[in-house]
């Protein structure tokens, strides 16, 4: 995507979602795309409950007004104030019917680096509030930005939505998505979404910028004390610019003078402007007792991305105290084991030694230590 004074919008092709009717939480946008998740109350009996045993399948597509076209992606290149209109096509390809709850939101990447978007209840805040649904065949508008529909089996419906970037819009990426998600009855039971990915770029000055923040380390040592111990090392990589960027984190510890370095090296697919991506590393380490090192972040271009800006990134300083705890306690049972044989051996000694002066003294005997000078006698 090339900065030139405008605003790029790319919607990236929703997959096709199953949804059984029981289960567990909703998913995360996988490579685009939401992923299903079920209920924990049962299947549904209303419309929603699609084919029998309660599973329904369904997706969203880019598409023009006539339906689904093929594309992969929704590229659209605007100046900030300026807006564009596209679709989305929603499909049923249950063998009942199924209500959807359609809305656009905020995109975020999870811990787990997928693209999700937070629960329909929330209002967006930054590219989402830039979208505006459209009417559609058969759907009933709840409220100001989120659809209802409901599909038969089979059927698909073309949904139109606007982009408008406001005038004033900060430059840089403000990602978000639209989603339909599935509905029973009056209320959203399934927490089951499939959607259109959206990144949104508005032109201008941008930064392009990386940086590790919030380290924190803890050093676990082995209780063998021929073996190295732990260094857990966590910490966020956070997008201090304004364009999405990818990233190669590194840690890197060593113990005095260098000695002994250990590394650890991870790579994020994606931090998104004004979020962050966790990362937790775990680095075999010599208890050399006081271990220093540095975590560095590097970015590189997401995808096709075009950045036209220096890629800059970031360190921070790691140091721990590693105790060598083991060592110690193999070095105090060595030492004392030592005093203990050299102990014992002096009370053998003197135990032999007194038993044998209370020999002597029975017999009549009396031991007297020999003089330096050797026996003497007298001439007669």
């Amino acid at each position: 995507m090339r900065i030139l004074g405008r605003a790029v919008v790319v919607a990236v092709l929703g997959v096709l979602v199953v949804a059984p009717a029981a289960g567990a939480a909703p998913g995360p946008v996988r490579g685009g795309t939401v992923v299903t998740g079920t209920s924990d109350d049962g299947a549904p009996e209303e419309p929603g409950a699609g084919t029998p045993g309660g599973t329904v399948t369904w997706t969203v597509q880019p598409a023009t007004a006539e339906g689904p076209d093929g594309r992969i992606s929704l590229r659209h290149v605007l100046d900030p104030g300026a807006s564009v209109t596209e679709h989305v096509a929603i499909t049923n390809f249950s063998d009942g019917p199924a209500t959807f709850a359609v809305y656009a939101g905020d995109g975020v990447v999870s811990d787990s680096g997928h693209f999700d978007l937070p629960p329909g209840d929330g209002a967006p805040r930054d590219g989402g509030a830039w979208i505006t649904l459209g009417d559609a065949p058969g759907a009933e508008r709840v409220d100001g930005r989120t659809l209802r529909l409901t599909l038969d089996p089979g059927a698909a419906v073309t949904v139109p939505l606007t982009v408008t970037v406001p005038a004033d819009a900060t430059p840089g990426d403000h990602p978000a998505g639209v989603v339909a998600e599935l509905v029973a009855g009056d209320t959203v039971r399934l927490a089951a979404r499939v959607g259109t990915r959206l990144h949104l770029r508005v032109a201008g000055d941008v930064a392009a910028s990386l940086a590790p923040q919030d380290v924190t380390t803890r050093w676990e040592p082995s209780w063998n004390p021929f073996a190295p111990g732990t260094v857990h090392v966590r910490y966020r990589v956070a997008n201090t610019g304004d364009v999405r960027l990818a990233a190669r984190a590194a840690t890197t510890l060593a113990g005095p003078f260098g000695i002994a370095e250990a590394e650890h090296s991870t790579q994020i697919r994606e931090v998104l402007p004004g979020q962050s991506a966790l990362v937790e590393a775990e680095l075999r380490v010599w208890p050399l007792v006081r271990v220093t090192g540095h975590v560095d972040a590097r970015p590189w271009v997401v995808g096709e991305d075009v950045v036209d800006a220096a890629l800059r990134g970031g360190s921070a300083d790691v140091s721990v105290w590693a105790v060598p705890w083991s060592q110690l306690a193999l070095l105090v049972l060595v030492v004392g084991g030592v005093l203990l044989v050299r102990w014992r051996r002096r009370r053998t000694a003197q135990q032999v030694q007194a038993r044998v002066d209370e020999a002597l003294a029975a017999a009549g005997v009396t031991h007297e230590p020999a003089s330096a000078t050797g026996a003497t006698g007298t001439a007669s």
